[in-house]
């Protein structure tokens, strides 16, 4: 590919315009099927067309472009509809992930299929009784001759019916303190031993999975190197899926909540009072700012882990994104919390009430999805601003039982 920029941006229009057609899928998705086959062939397409992996090595299914020509994609597929929400996980979590800490092996063997669109990957990291405290997992792996045997619970796995691996988070010491006893593995999810049950969600969906790993065998060959490193290589892979999460796999200066919002207005042909009409523009001011500083972020990480200041674009996404309920459900009213039929898929899926619906009950998710805005700040006030951590919480002495 010998483009330069104007030339290529050119060539993504001419691609976005045919393959970014927006939604088909009906509402009759529970499971996320329709939509993640659609992501899929879009990815497909974008493979053969030659615009995916732009940054990747050639030798392992990209094209080793400079920085800009990731970004410029980003900024025309911005003015499209999202086409690969389903793969946000694949593409903007295990992906770099793979990139940064996998061996050779590994990568030779993975990331051209992800590049190409024809492997799913998913995050096994949270369970039961570790969500924002991931240090806290206690699925367990055991070192055998050649490998390793896991045994745990995974909860909230995105898509893991549909993934073909995973990158599995587990402890491999017990004895070392909880940061220090993890490890990082590649998970077959077709192998032996792997149980993968839905959840069934408040709005009727069923994207997040339990995954129950009964012995499950992993090669020595499918850890992330090395043995131990594990917490180190999870909080990069979380400094990324915050990135992915804020940005939604498009750049450019993006107003699509407001947007959304006026095209309602014009739909119901109401003209919004004075206190709408500001909240309005509110809204439309921290979408631009939270695009512009995502855009910067990503600009000064370049392609490495992004590290701690990914969580600013995280949280300002959340922050926008409760903006937006709360204007919405003033604006929409009932529709946004009452509907009649299931409430499921992305926008532009459903009739206009159930998609509002949807919102409605989305909305909160994305102040705890990838650690909460209580973590989010924390990390930002102590990495990012380099302000005092917060004393430590210890437990409260035992007082002895009074004698009867």
């Amino acid at each position: 590919m010998n483009d330069d920029l104007d030339r290529f941006r050119e060539r993504a229009r001419r691609f976005l315009s045919v393959h970014a057609t927006g939604s088909t899928a009906s509402s009759d998705d529970p499971r996320g099927d329709l939509a993640l086959d659609r992501a899929l062939r879009f990815q497909r397409a974008r493979y053969d067309a030659g615009l995916a992996g732009l940054s990747v090595a050639a030798d392992l299914g990209g094209h080793g472009l400079p920085p800009g020509y990731e970004t410029a994609w980003r900024e025309e597929a911005g003015r499209f509809p999202l086409m690969t929400e389903q793969l946000s996980i694949t593409l903007g979590n295990c992906l770099p992930t793979l990139l940064e800490f996998g061996t050779d092996d590994q990568r030779r063997r993975h990331v051209p299929r992800i590049v190409a669109g024809r492997e799913v990957w998913c995050q096994l990291f949270s369970e039961p009784g570790a969500g924002s405290d991931i240090a806290g997992v206690q699925t367990r792996a055991t070192a055998v001759t050649g490998g390793w045997i896991v045994n745990g619970q995974k909860v909230w796995t995105t898509l893991a019916h549909r993934a073909n691996f995973g990158i599995l988070l587990a402890r491999t010491d017990c004895d070392a303190p909880k940061h220090d006893g993890l490890s990082m593995f590649i998970a077959d999810l077709g192998a032996p031993g792997v149980e993968i049950r839905p959840i069934r969600q408040l709005d009727g969906a069923m994207h997040f999975d339990e995954v129950f790993l009964t012995n499950l065998f992993i090669p020595s060959a499918s850890v992330l190197p090395p043995a131990g490193a594990g917490w180190h290589i999870a909080s990069a892979m979380l400094h990324h899926q915050r990135v992915a999460r804020a940005t939604g796999q498009r750049g450019g200066v993006r107003h699509d909540r407001t947007d959304r919002l006026l095209d309602e207005l014009r739909r119901r042909d109401l003209t919004p009072d004075p206190i709408t009409r500001d909240e309005l523009v509110r809204l439309y001011i921290a979408e631009v700012c939270q695009s512009l500083l995502v855009t910067r972020s990503m600009a000064a990480g370049g392609a490495a882990d992004p590290g701690p200041i990914g969580s600013l674009g995280k949280l300002t996404n959340a922050l926008v994104a409760r903006r937006f309920a709360d204007v919405a459900w003033r604006l929409v009213g009932a529709d946004s919390q009452a509907w009649a039929g299931p409430a499921l898929g992305q926008p532009g899926d459903l009739e206009p009430g159930a998609q509002w619906a949807a919102d409605a009950l989305f909305t909160l998710s994305l102040s705890i999805a990838g650690g909460t805005n209580e973590i989010q700040r924390s990390i930002i006030g102590e990495r990012v601003l380099g302000l005092a951590r917060e004393p430590s919480v210890t437990p409260r002495p035992r007082v002895p039982a009074l004698a009867s």
